[in-house]
């Protein structure tokens, strides 16, 4: 694969346009790939007569990849897809605090996290169709199993978060290169989506783990360079993302339950890969992606900086009918009445689940509704 001597972060960057012809070949001669795709496309039909519409697949794969010759042209396919499934899985997707963005401007936009795939793609939606470059996205190699799932990912920007290393020193190692990484790119104008904590928020606590916040200073820490000043060059945005369902809620209550009752969870071989499927292809309802304020104080360490990311995160997330049902069934106080359809709709879907795994779904969508109101109460008491 093309590459120069000097790529410091080859192994986890994402391609280059100059790879992607190669990428590209490699995707449409894999089988598992092929396979995948045609029991995404065809779920009933792949089961009894796969082997037909196999080479259709492939066929129709060869005649799109004829068509992209760079990462922009992938996005662009990409972005087709994505109109389609926001079609189909939401009933509305709205954006604010673009406006407050500068364009040309590279930014670290960090978020809080309910989804795998969706959360930064809904980001990218936002600011592509907004006149704005996608960011590089930040991707745990947990979720890299497969071979084409990695080439699919870092063709649409990912790049890789060494989660798999062992021992101190090469977790050290992985995290030095993953904040020099996110440093270089800011500084040479590719905005960035990393999550504010590994794995997702399953019980609704959307809280910046400040482990984040610390590695980003790893790279610039030798340099004398202060925490405060650091943290300024990388033009931090909180971003706030909020689903009225998550697809995967049931299936997070399952787990929540799971752990309070026996204290563990074991997960299925490929059950992130199913949850992001899922989550792709689940019902969304209503979605509010909330670009924040660039915070350019002077945070002097790392859990300052984490607080004032879950100030705007927590206080710029919407509240669905959703959010507050749910605190209405667990006795919040002062909550908004949602409309009736809103609530008998989040009652049908909590009946789905068995009566011990219903109190973790409700705590998960009521978890921001405390949060606001306590947010809230603290500002009117400064």
């Amino acid at each position: 694969m093309t590459s120069t001597l000097n790529d410091a972060f080859q192994d986890i960057r994402p391609f280059h346009d100059s790879e992607v012809k190669e990428v590209i070949a490699r995707l449409i001669q894999d089988q598992e790939f092929i396979a995948a795709i045609t029991r995404f496309k065809f779920p009933q039909a792949a089961a009894y007569c796969g082997w037909l519409l196999k080479p259709l697949v492939a066929w129709r794969l060869r005649q799109q990849a004829a068509q992209i010759a760079t990462v922009r042209d992938f996005q662009q396919v990409v972005s087709f897809y994505m109109d389609r499934m926001i079609h189909k899985t939401t009933t509305a997707l709205t954006f604010s605090g673009l406006d407050k963005l500068e364009p040309g401007r590279a930014y670290l936009f960090i978020s809080n996290h309910r989804d795998i795939a969706m959360d930064p793609a809904f980001v990218n939606y936002g600011l592509w169709h907004n006149g704005f470059d996608t960011v590089r996205i930040a991707i745990g190699d947990n979720l890299l199993r497969k071979p084409y799932v990695t080439d699919l990912m870092r063709l649409n920007k990912s790049f890789i978060v060494k989660r798999s290393a062992k021992g101190v020193r090469e977790m050290m190692a992985a995290y030095t290169e993953l904040s020099s990484y996110i440093d270089h790119s800011i500084q040479d104008g590719h905005s960035i989506w990393i999550a504010q904590r590994e794995g997702r928020a399953k019980d609704g606590r959307d809280d910046t783990d400040p482990a984040i916040t610390k590695m980003l200073y790893m790279c610039r820490k030798k340099s004398g360079m202060s925490f405060a000043e650091a943290m300024q060059n990388l033009h931090i945005v909180p971003v706030s993302i909020s689903y009225e369902l998550n697809p995967c809620d049931r299936r997070m209550a399952r787990e929540l339950q799971a752990i309070a009752e026996h204290g563990r969870y074991e997960k299925a071989q490929y059950e992130d890969i199913q949850s992001i499927v899922e989550g792709i292809i689940g019902n969304k309802g209503r979605v509010h992606v909330a670009f924040g304020h660039e915070l350019t104080g002077s945070y002097e360490n790392p859990e300052a900086l984490a607080a004032a990311i879950d100030a705007q995160i927590q206080g710029n997330y919407y509240l669905h009918g959703s959010n507050l049902t749910a605190a209405k069934l667990l006795g919040v106080e002062g909550v908004i009445e949602p409309d009736q359809q809103e609530q008998d709709r989040f009652q049908q879907r909590l009946q789905e689940l068995e009566k011990n795994q219903q109190p973790y779904m409700l705590e998960m969508y009521a978890e921001p509704v405390r949060r606001q109101r306590a947010l809230a109460q603290e500002l009117a008491h400064d």
